[in-house]
């Protein structure tokens, strides 16, 4: 390990089991990162700009904004280190943001992530995603699906009934925004699944490297809208936000062009 590298306190002892390691935290100067191995990191966050988004996948995971900028209700499975709920939460600012976390572990780490405190626009709930959807109808305008643990994402949280809770759960002309790893054995298989609830109403975006895989699919057919690709700033965007996301935008437009 680098000499300009911490771990916290949270960091797995020795002993722990393989299968249900514990998340914790690296410091390398102004960047620090939550982990639940050593090889991969789950989230990245600047301490100097804590609600900037660091990492690629999530400035990605906004495009939705190019098809419906004032989202009333926003619903993410899976807290991480909170990249994309503390940048809706700050420049979103007519969005409630609820956030599904399974481990009580990660929501632990919130305070370390700068996560904001619940209230009347935030809340982090500790529950099941897939357990937590099911009880839902007509209940968000756009649902983020970012729940990774080792291995890659749970078994639940990608079945064909999960993709069919998801798009009950969304309100018409809601928008399912879901993080992929494209060289995953099953991606194929799970994208079949996201059709078999919404049809041809999605389209997917890879980010440079050839990783994540972005699928946006939508209840309605508001991903129809040829206007997104013109890749305006949404006068309810704030212009700093703006500048964090365009060069990410113009990859989406791009591939709105060529569908």
């Amino acid at each position: 390990m680098p000499d300009d590298v911490t771990t916290s306190s949270h960091t797995p002892p020795s002993g722990a089991p393989a299968a249900a390691p514990r998340p914790f935290v690296q410091n390398s100067g102004t960047r620090r990162t939550l982990h639940f191995t050593q090889q991969e990191i789950q989230s990245s966050m600047s301490t100097l700009n804590p609600d900037a988004l660091e990492l690629e996948y999530t400035r990605m995971m906004m495009g939705f904004v190019l098809f419906n900028p004032d989202p009333a209700r926003i619903l993410m499975v899976g807290l991480g280190g909170g990249s994309l709920p503390k940048f809706c939460y700050r420049y979103l600012s007519g969005s409630a943001v609820e956030v599904v976390e399974i481990d009580p572990a990660v929501i632990a780490l919130r305070d370390a992530f700068m996560v904001p405190r619940d209230d009347e626009r935030f809340r982090v709930i500790q529950a099941d995603a897939a357990d937590y959807m099911r009880g839902l109808s007509d209940h968000a305008d756009v649902i983020f699906l970012d729940g990774f643990g080792v291995g890659g994402i749970p078994g639940p949280l990608c079945s064909a009934e999960f993709y069919a809770d998801c798009f009950r759960a969304l309100r018409e002309g809601g928008i399912l925004v879901i993080n992929f790893h494209v060289n995953h054995p099953d991606h194929h298989e799970y994208m079949e699944r996201v059709r078999a609830s919404f049809g041809a109403s999605l389209f997917e975006v890879v980010d440079d490297d050839m990783t994540n895989s972005i699928v946006f699919a939508c209840k309605g057919d508001l991903l129809d809208d040829p206007a997104a690709a013109l890749l305006r700033r949404p006068a309810s965007m704030p212009k700093d936000a703006w500048r964090q996301l365009m060069p990410t935008m113009k990859v989406i437009g791009a591939t709105l062009v060529l569908r």
